[in-house]
């Protein structure tokens, strides 16, 4: 496909703007998260395949679901660390975590992915779904530096995105780019080329895998391991 057919939308709203609009949403996002997204979120962490004893972290976590099955997964002694840009996201995963016993196992930190508070190669594993999508183009490599830095050799990243490959023209991409468009504080994030975004920040495909959520909502999850960097 010619590089003009493979145009992806900016962003045009700043963070501050991204986090208001999610904390107003945060509940229905809570409905959306449990239950439209429970395929892909076990398909994406199959993917990702977390071991016992792993330090894993979540770019994004929104209201925990996640990050309560990576807590799971690790054990009592691995450790799970989340950030989100969205204080309200904190507080209803916190309350999530503390339910299911599982708040010791995990760390949360309000934050940019742009610039992460961890250290160079702390993570066995790093889990990013439905957020990369959120930042503008330009944003999009520098987000993705970042991981690779967090990230320890031989660790692994899952991305989970909403995926305009090969379905460009589909009704579902043009209604919500004209979303996207008309009402950027809601409808912030927008479809992108995640396997492309990622062979561009130098990163070798693992494993790609396609999923629609309702045969309608086109996701792509990409797993590569660090490696193969």
């Amino acid at each position: 496909m010619a590089d003009n057919q493979k145009k992806v939308l900016p962003v045009a709203v700043s963070p501050q703007e991204i986090r208001e609009g999610y904390t107003t949403l945060s509940r229905c996002y809570t409905i959306a998260e449990g239950i439209f997204e429970k395929g892909l979120r076990r398909r994406g962490l199959k993917l990702l395949s977390l071991r016992p004893g792993e330090v894993v972290l979540e770019i994004g976590f929104g209201t925990g679901y996640s990050l309560k099955e990576m807590a799971s997964s690790v054990g009592k002694n691995g450790k799970v660390y989340g950030i989100d840009i969205t204080p309200q996201m904190l507080e209803i995963t916190t309350k999530r975590l503390k339910r299911a016993g599982l708040g010791e196992r995990v760390e949360l930190y309000e934050g940019d992915a742009r610039k992460m508070p961890y250290e160079d190669g702390k993570f066995d594993a790093v889990y990013m779904a439905g957020t990369l999508e959120l930042f503008d183009t330009p944003d999009i490599p520098r987000v993705l530096k970042e991981i690779k830095r967090v990230l320890k050799v031989g660790g692994r990243l899952c991305l989970v995105s909403l995926t305009k490959e090969a379905r460009e023209g589909s009704l579902f991409v043009r209604i919500y780019e004209w979303l996207h468009l008309k009402i950027p504080k809601y409808f912030n994030c927008r479809p992108i080329y995640p396997a492309e975004s990622l062979k561009n920040a130098g990163y070798r495909i693992i494993k790609t895998d396609d999923f629609a959520i309702a045969r309608l909502v086109p996701w792509q999850l990409v797993l590569v391991k660090s490696e193969n960097w």
